[in-house]
């Protein structure tokens, strides 16, 4: 049975319950890992734009693309709850918002989608929550406004702390049921966390959140030009992925691969007459 956004939210200030950890899949393979893992949630995240089609931002991920990435998750996947992000392309202004989220729900089978932007978006996520479509926020440094916001840690003044606590608490309003808080100080993180009844899903935002979401590539090393500071390595992959490609050249260079497990036999007398000359027919 898939995991329940209702059952998420009950652990938010429970003494007994461990904080919610998401990760990002993209593809049918990685699903099926994180699935059989003891991750709560899955996050088909437009960092794909990234890290799976070697974009230099999110940017110019497409829906269609969005919808293409998470229907591949969703079939490699049964446990796990499963969240969409909303495109940049697909989110410029109110009416292209709802239509990509009502697709992708419809053709993806996700349990809600991820959208960025603060007070200026209540509307949108109002109006979503009301359609049934659970909604998941996104506050601090948010991708899709990195012309904007440059890549670095947010709100650390104190208007711009002010304002996300008034952003975080406008979604909530709203209607959202959780807000990923990126690249914000742990004591402002630590402060939305309290003030809200909805989840906080932190990522460079210190231990006090309800729960934690990392990248699929960072966490496993499969991203080796960059290493973000919120990220933790808890396997090198790449070193492993590359290693084992080498081996491989290697082993057929010599000759150990195939081997005679490696393949199959047929009977020589089969082959034998398989491989003679078709005879003329007399005329």
């Amino acid at each position: 049975m898939r995991t329940s956004i209702t059952a998420l939210q009950r652990r938010k200030g429970a003494a007994d319950a461990a904080p919610i950890t998401m990760v990002t899949a993209y593809d049918y393979t990685s699903a099926r890992l994180v699935d059989s893992s003891n991750v709560d949630a899955i996050l088909v995240g437009d960092s794909l734009g990234m890290v799976m089609m070697g974009h230099e931002s999110t940017l110019p991920v497409t829906l269609d693309e969005m919808i293409h990435h998470a229907r591949a998750v969703r079939r490699g996947s049964e446990r796990a709850l499963l969240v969409v992000d909303v495109p940049f392309l697909s989110s410029t202004a109110e009416e292209p918002l709802v239509a990509a989220a009502t697709r992708i729900l419809a053709e993806t089978g996700a349990q809600s989608v991820k959208v960025e932007g603060g007070a200026h978006r209540t509307a949108t996520v109002r109006r979503l929550v009301e359609s049934g479509i659970p909604v998941m926020g996104h506050l601090g440094f948010t991708p899709q406004s990195v012309n904007t916001l440059g890549t670095r840690v947010q709100a650390r003044e104190e208007s711009t702390a002010r304002q996300l606590i008034a952003d975080a608490l406008a979604l909530q309003a709203a209607g959202a049921w959780a807000v990923v808080l990126e690249l914000v100080p742990s004591e402002l993180a630590a402060e939305v966390t309290r003030r809200l009844d909805i989840l906080t899903i932190g990522i460079g935002a210190g231990p006090e959140c309800d729960g934690q979401v990392q990248v699929w590539h960072d966490m496993l090393g499969l991203y080796e030009e960059f290493v973000p500071k919120h990220t933790r390595r808890f396997r090198t992959l790449g070193q492993e992925v590359r290693g084992a490609l080498n081996e491989y050249v290697a082993e057929v260079a010599a000759g150990t691969f195939p081997a005679e497990g490696n393949g199959s036999r047929m009977d020589p007398e089969v082959l034998a007459r398989a491989s003679q000359e078709p005879q003329e027919s007399e005329a």
